[in-house]
């Protein structure tokens, strides 16, 4: 898995570079098969604004948010991510068991 963590107007210090890679420990463990992950943290006059933008096998997932703290929009986008993944997992991985039970069910 290849993450990639940029600023813009914002110096992406190593404490929130290290933030970020724990937050997505937590992405890791429900989905294992992420390609590659590209992470932009930005200041927007008052607001900071996190972006992510992942790719796994068949599909892309881009997700952001903004706060006024840098570390409340990074929890805000991680929790986005986050569903977005199990909704995408699920989505995966349910159908072709209920392909299965259906089978099962005619015999």
């Amino acid at each position: 898995m290849n993450v990639q963590v940029s600023g813009h107007h914002v110096e992406v210090t190593q404490p929130i570079r290290d933030y970020v890679l724990s937050k997505l420990e937590r992405i890791q463990r429900h989905f294992d098969q992420v390609i590659d992950i590209n992470v932009i943290l930005s200041v927007q006059k008052l607001r900071q604004k996190a972006e992510i933008s992942v790719h796994m096998r068949g599909k892309d997932i881009h997700v952001e948010s903004d706060d006024e703290d840098m570390y409340a929009a990074i929890d805000l986008m991680m929790d986005k991510l986050d569903r977005q993944i199990i909704k995408h997992k699920d989505k995966a991985y349910a159908h072709p068991h209920d392909a299965l039970k259906r089978q099962a069910e005619e015999e």
